[in-house]
């Protein structure tokens, strides 16, 4: 195979990694990191000019959303299945957990960043939500 017409690239690190940008769009992975276990959540970002898709490959990960507009509500929580496309609409809050030994394929508009991505802090509260939504959704 002429190595000239495909980029053959690979991660096995930890967390995020943005592996192919072009023109438009972003395909990244995000692999098991400690920040994302369910006792360390603590934020939910969002994403104003584009929506995002996540495909897990292999392991566990479980998505959670919390609704649209300024603040956080309106918490629900999915347990992917491997191989089906979840895509988290633009302006949707959202955050996942993921086991060890999981990968899930993002694909994103090529320019999203903490620029035009908001985090903000979950309240106690919503904390909580999200651990109780984890335990019924495992």
């Amino acid at each position: 195979m002429k190595q000239e017409y495909i980029d053959i690239t690979s991660y096995s690190g930890d967390g995020y990694r943005p592996m192919i940008d072009f023109e438009h769009w972003r395909v990244a992975v995000l692999r098991y990191c400690e920040e994302l276990e369910i006792q360390n959540l603590k934020t939910m970002q969002k994403h104003d000019e584009t929506d995002e898709v996540f495909v897990l490959l292999e392991g566990n990960c479980m998505l959670f959303t919390g609704g649209k507009g300024e603040e956080i509500n309106d918490i629900d929580g999915v347990a992917m299945e491997p191989l089906r496309l979840y895509n988290v609409k633009k302006g949707t809050w959202h955050t996942h957990t993921l086991s060890k030994a999981s990968t899930v394929l993002i694909v994103e508009n090529q320019d999203t960043s903490d620029v035009n991505s908001p985090t903000l802090k979950l309240s106690m509260e919503q904390i909580e939500e999200l651990r109780i939504l984890y335990n019924k959704l495992k």
